[in-house]
């Protein structure tokens, strides 16, 4: 936590719970020596946790400050970004397209108490619309593009958080949808798995 605040992460309601939620929970046994280190770790099925500072960066851009009411994940993976919402907004639905990886999870968020969580094996690309509206979106994986199906399920002032690639090169982008449409905006470089379609 202390290691994130020197990194620019000034929303301190998001490290008490990065503080509070066991990281190594959610790595291979193998891997939890390294779990609290700055850094992606691999999950298999060619998948990887993010470090912290990126679960840390992309929930700081999603909250702005403000309470998260009904909150989509894309990309549950270990389901440790789920853990984390979990405790800052008041609903959590997350989709992950690999089965296998939902089988943990699911048994990583039971362990965590993340009780207001669902979690579906669905193609992430369409989002889970029969529980939209949601408040924020949060992509764990880069796009060409942002889905039109996550656009439609925003509510309006709702922001998505998501990576896209351009060019060769990724960087984090904040969606926001008013009235009139949505505005788009670059934040910071990253890099990511990349979103696929279907189920596995």
């Amino acid at each position: 936590v202390e290691r994130l605040r020197k990194q620019g992460i000034r929303d301190e309601v998001i490290l008490d719970t990065m503080g509070e939620v066991p990281r190594h929970i959610f790595v291979d046994e193998a891997l939890a020596s390294r779990a609290y280190e700055d850094m992606a770790l691999p999950l298999g099925f060619g998948q990887t946790i993010s470090s912290p500072y990126t679960v840390a960066r992309m929930l700081e851009l999603l909250r702005s400050g403000g309470t998260l009411g009904k909150v989509l994940e894309v990309g549950t993976g270990c389901g440790y970004q789920a853990a984390v919402l979990s405790r800052l907004a008041r609903e959590g639905y997350s989709v992950e397209r690999l089965a296998p990886l939902l089988v943990k999870a699911r048994r990583h968020l039971r362990d965590a108490r993340a009780h207001n969580v669902r979690v579906r094996n669905a193609d992430g690309n369409m989002g889970m619309p029969e529980h939209a509206p949601f408040d924020g979106i949060v992509v764990a994986a880069a796009a060409n593009h942002v889905p039109q199906p996550l656009l439609d399920q925003l509510a309006v002032g709702g922001k998505i958080i998501i990576p896209l690639t351009h060019q060769g090169k990724q960087s984090l982008h904040v969606i926001e949808r008013t009235a009139q449409g949505y505005a788009d905006r670059k934040v910071e470089d990253a890099r990511f798995v990349p979103l696929l379609p279907g189920v596995g």
